[in-house]
């Protein structure tokens, strides 16, 4: 039998206090989303983006248990999209 694996993640900005930088640049983790889920595909369940910090439910394919590369990715891909001179998180 092949079972599928959920994940529930709350990933936070490494500066909290007073920083927008996931709602000011929704556009730019949307892609990155994409980006990972061409990759390496994924579903996502639920997701609630907040200015700092978000919380996700994914499920991954059968026989795949890698959440920790999929996180790598995005957050790797959003740091870089991010236009240079704003503060990275």
């Amino acid at each position: 039998m092949y079972r599928m694996r959920l994940g529930f993640f709350t990933v936070n900005l490494a500066e909290r206090h007073n920083n927008h930088l996931l709602i000011e640049h929704i556009d730019l983790l949307r892609a990155s989303f994409h980006y990972v889920k061409t990759r390496k595909p994924f579903h996502i369940n639920a997701i609630v983006i907040l200015p700092e910090h978000l919380h996700c439910i994914w499920t991954l394919p059968p026989d795949d248990t890698d959440f920790s590369t999929r996180w790598n990715l995005l957050k790797g891909h959003f740091s870089r999209s991010i236009p240079q001179g704003e503060h990275k998180p």
